[in-house]
C-alpha cells in the first residue's frame, strides 16, 4: 500500500512520534518474574562500568538494563523483535529499506557494545526477545534466566 503522505510529510509525522520503549513486554517479563517468585531486581536501574572501547570519548559507559540484579551482577535485557533485528521475527519493511537497514544494524551494534562492555566489567548479560516471552517460549525463558540466576557469584553491590 503506497504512503498517503510525501517523503517531507511522513518524517515530519514520524518526528512527533515519541518512544516508549518496550513497556508492555517488560511488563509481561515482570508479571511472570513476580510469578516465578524471583526477588531482587530493579527495572531501568542506572549501570555503569568503564567504556573499553577503541576511541572512546568518554570514561564511563551509561546503561539501563531493563531488569538489574545487582547483588548477583546480572543484567537482563528485553530487545524487541522489529528494532533490534530478531533473526526469527524480523521482517524487513518494504518502504525505505536503506534507512531501516541501517537502523537495525546500529542497534544491533549498541546492543553488542553494551553486551561486551558490562561483561568486561564483571557482569553476567541476558538478552531476551520479545517472542521468547510468547505463551509457547515461556517455560524455556524463564529456564534460561532461572539458570542464570543460580549461578551466578553474588557480589556488592558498587
Amino acid at each position: 500500500m503506497p504512503d498517503v503522505f510525501t517523503p517531507e510529510k511522513r518524517s515530519q509525522v514520524m518526528s512527533l512520534i515519541r518512544s516508549t520503549g518496550n513497556k508492555d513486554t517488560e511488563l509481561r517479563l515482570m508479571l511472570l518474574l513476580r510469578a516465578a517468585g524471583i526477588k531482587g531486581w530493579r527495572r531501568h536501574a542506572l549501570v555503569t562500568v568503564p567504556d573499553t572501547s577503541r576511541g572512546a570519548t568518554r570514561p564511563v559507559l551509561k546503561v539501563k538494563p531493563d531488569f538489574v540484579f545487582w547483588k548477583l551482577r546480572v543484567a537482563v535485557f528485553v530487545d524487541g523483535c522489529f528494532w533490534h533485528g530478531c533473526p526469527r521475527c524480523y521482517v524487513r519493511p518494504k518502504q525505505n529499506r536503506k534507512f531501516w537497514d541501517t537502523k537495525v544494524t546500529a542497534n544491533r551494534a549498541r546492543d553488542e557494545k553494551v553486551t561486551r562492555q558490562l561483561r568486561k566489567a564483571g557482569w553476567r548479560v541476558l538478552r531476551l526477545w520479545e517472542c521468547a516471552l510468547a505463551a509457547k517460549q515461556v517455560n524455556r525463558t524463564m529456564g534460561r534466566l532461572g539458570r542464570m540466576l543460580e549461578v551466578s557469584t553474588p557480589e556488592p553491590h558498587p
